[in-house]
């Protein structure tokens, strides 16, 4: 089953934390690597002062599972212990994050479902949400929509009436090419930096 793992990551050193957590992502039971977009530097989201955020995608293939409950379910619980083993604190909405991973896609499947207490969020007020996917804020992210669209400009998400890159698009449009910039790119071992034009 293909997904689609945004990373994100705010303090300390985090190019080396959102590629570490890339091997790491590669390395879990059953997983394929199957993609990794450029690192992008982001404006924070949600109004509370802090760093600039340093993003990705990931395209990972993942076992599917009995169903797309389970395998979402199983992946979200890998994806919280990774946090967790990287150091993640709680802190509030939207605020710094040593390592923030999120189910973006999950191959075709449309999934409101309880998480399990393993694959609750740290967040304070967060800790009984649902898994929804695909995530319900990626179409309006661009710190989700412009890595995604380096794996797959042409996908169009369950649910969505837009591809991947229009949604981009329309977001760079309203919030300014500024709120996104490419500064690495995947080596296989870690980023390189993205050569300026």
């Amino acid at each position: 089953m293909r997904a689609y793992i945004g990373l994100g990551a705010n303090v300390g050193d985090a190019p080396g934390t959102l590629g570490a957590a890339v091997r790491a992502l590669a390395a879990l039971p059953g997983a394929s690597l199957a993609g990794v977009s450029q690192l992008y530097v982001t404006r924070p989201v949600g109004g509370v002062d802090q760093a600039d955020f340093h993003n990705a995608v990931v395209a990972l293939d993942v076992p599917a599972g009995p169903d797309d409950e389970t395998g979402a379910l199983a992946l979200l619980v890998a994806l919280k212990g990774l946090e967790r083993a990287f150091g993640r604190r709680a802190r509030e909405r939207w605020g710094p994050r040593e390592l923030d991973l999120d189910l973006l896609l999950f191959g075709d499947a449309r999934l409101s479902v309880r998480r399990p207490p393993e694959g609750v969020s740290l967040d304070p007020g967060h800790r009984d949400r649902l898994l929804v996917v695909p995530h319900p804020e990626a179409a309006d992210r661009l710190f989700v929509l412009a890595p995604l669209a380096d794996l797959d400009a042409d996908l169009v998400p369950p649910g969505w009436d837009e591809t991947v890159s229009t949604a981009r698009d329309r977001r760079l449009a309203a919030e300014g090419a500024a709120a996104v910039r490419a500064v690495g790119r995947w080596t296989g071992a870690g980023w390189a930096p993205r050569r300026r034009l």
